[in-house]
């Protein structure tokens, strides 16, 4: 798996954010926590999860629960071995409820690009199945898919 290694400039930044969207819309816990450290410390919502286990474990969970999951990414900043992003997915329950979840997450690399802090601030927004605006197949975010910023969120 490529890994973008620090220090970021924009560009990297960028591609770094799309990676790891692609990742997180391929559903796969496995495959996207082979980018975290083996240590790696997150706080999801009021949850905090420790090491590659746990987010193979949360993730499991998540897509569970959240199914249909499409997830679109945008830079909001980086530094040298920082990233914040904005985000929003869409998503239903098992009684087809749909949802937008809308969020912020600043993560924080390793020497070698493997992400070792994220921390998550999410809102989940209950929609109608008319109102949902990522209609892709799901699995990878066409590059000619509209951003957030397009979508206007």
């Amino acid at each position: 798996m490529s890994t973008l290694a620090p220090p970021f400039t924009l560009q990297t930044a960028t591609q770094k954010v799309r990676m790891a969207e692609d990742g997180w819309n391929s559903r796969d816990p496995e495959r996207v926590s082979l980018v975290y450290t083996p240590d790696s410390r997150w706080r999801n919502r009021a949850e905090f999860i420790t090491g590659r286990a746990e987010i193979v474990a949360f993730l499991t969970r998540k897509w569970a629960k959240e199914l249909d999951y499409r997830l679109i990414k945008e830079i909001w900043a980086h530094s040298d071995d920082r990233i914040a992003v904005r985000f929003a997915y869409e998503w239903h329950d098992d009684s087809g409820n749909w949802f937008r979840s809308y969020g912020n997450e600043n993560w924080e690399f390793d020497a070698q690009g493997l992400m070792q802090r994220r921390y998550a601030c999410i809102n989940d927004l209950l929609i109608k199945a008319a109102d949902r605006k990522f209609h892709w197949p799901l699995g990878r975010r066409p590059d000619d898919h509209p951003g957030l910023t397009e979508l206007g969120l």
